[in-house]
This record gives structure tokens, C-alpha cells and sequence, in this order.
């Protein structure tokens, strides 16, 4: 950990570096979702090289398919490591009221309420404790914390 980040390790994240952290995460999904576009037309144009043409991406259907990549993708992250990427280029980890990791139930309903509900993050700006809407619900903490995960 550098010397200037020692202060700090532990401490509740703020929304800059949250909002960077969910940049981060926001371009994970969209690469993740592209992978997926690619990946079908690649299958198409496997099944049928002669008569292959891209598929349509509508809006709608874009959407709904990020979204739910978002869900899984901070859902399995935050259960199974405790952060996300955007989390671990940021030094943040987020955990139970207690520091412990995030059971699978817990990730599911905060990612869900992180993709569905976005606005509740700016809630930190006025919270004195810097916790989110969801954290606040979830009883939930963005912490940072630049060591490893721990088992």
C-alpha cells in the first residue's frame, strides 16, 4: 500500500471514486455485451456462410441484455472476490456492516438495486457516512482497501 493511501485504508469510499469505479464497470458491461454480439454473429455466419448477414441489435433488446450482464457480472463479483474490476483499479471492496464478504443472496439483491436503482448512489453526497441508498438498506459498505482478499 503507498505511504499516502494508508490513512485511508478502511474507510468508506467516496462518490468520485465510486463514480470512477462504476465507469470502469459501465465499460466491462459494454464490452462484455459487444463480446455477445460478435459471439452470435460469429454462430450465425458458422450456420450459414452463404446468406449471412449481422443481426439486428435493437434498443430494447440491448438493453435488457446489459442490464442483466451487469446484474451477473457485479453479482459474481462482488460474491465471489468482494469487487469488481472497476473496484480493484479504484482500491475498493465492498462488504457486510461487519467487513465480511457479501453472501450470493446479498450480491444478487445489491447488484440488482446497483443496476435498476443507479440514482441511489448520489445519496452519498449528502450522507455524512458516505453510504448509498443501497448501502443504507443492504447495510452494505464501500470500503477502500487495497490488500488482497483474504480467503
Amino acid at each position: 500500500i503507498p505511504k499516502e493511501a494508508r490513512p485511508y485504508q478502511g474507510v468508506t469510499a467516496g462518490l468520485v471514486t465510486r463514480f470512477v469505479a462504476n465507469t470502469i464497470d459501465a465499460i466491462v458491461v459494454g464490452v462484455a455485451l459487444v463480446g455477445c454480439y460478435l459471439g452470435i454473429s460469429g454462430l450465425i455466419f458458422f450456420l450459414d456462410p452463404r446468406t449471412f448477414t449481422f443481426p439486428d441489435a435493437s434498443l430494447l433488446l440491448s438493453l435488457t441484455a446489459g442490464l442483466f450482464i451487469a446484474t451477473g457480472y457485479l453479482t459474481l463479483a462482488w460474491w465471489l472476490v468482494g469487487r469488481s474490476y472497476g473496484g480493484h483499479v479504484m482500491g475498493l471492496r465492498v462488504t457486510g456492516r461487519k467487513g465480511q464478504r457479501l453472501g450470493p443472496l446479498r450480491s444478487l439483491a445489491r447488484a440488482a438495486f446497483c443496476v435498476f436503482f443507479p440514482i441511489g448512489v448520489l445519496w452519498i453526497a449528502v450522507s455524512p457516512a458516505n453510504r448509498s441508498v443501497q448501502d443504507i438498506l443492504l447495510r452494505t459498505s464501500v470500503i477502500y482497501d487495497w490488500m488482497p482478499a483474504a480467503g
